[in-house]
């Protein structure tokens, strides 16, 4: 999983692998160490809300999805979703949440798990 943080916006983007994982168990995420600290991302699905939501607690960022996003996602044709999320001090922050696509650039990162790019 991917992450971009841009200003008041956030951005995941997930492998083939990754989807299915979220699909089926309901979360998904990733760590990475920077010495004494530790910081998260994940993506989590949530029940009763109808849009992406987001957090900051504990050096993690939550993404939360919809439930009802996840029961076909892997297998759709459907590429993400996004929405503009409303803090609670009214502050809004543009979420992102995409299939992960192969590169039409010549990019040496490992792409054998992304989708194949509709531009191909």
């Amino acid at each position: 999983m991917k992450i971009r943080i841009r200003g008041n916006s956030i951005r995941y983007r997930l492998t083939k692998s990754e989807v299915e994982a979220f699909c089926k168990t309901g979360s998904f995420a990733q760590e990475t160490e920077f010495g004494s600290t530790l910081f998260s991302y994940r993506i989590h699905a949530k029940k009763d809300i109808t849009n992406l939501e987001t957090d900051y607690i504990n050096n993690t960022i939550t993404i939360y999805v919809p439930k009802d996003y996840t029961t076909n996602w892997f297998s759709s044709n459907t590429v993400g979703f996004s929405h503009n999320f409303t803090t609670k001090d009214g502050k809004e922050i543009f979420i992102l949440v995409e299939k992960d696509f192969v590169c039409m650039d010549e990019t040496v990162e490992d792409q054998t798990d992304n989708y194949p790019n509709p531009n191909a």
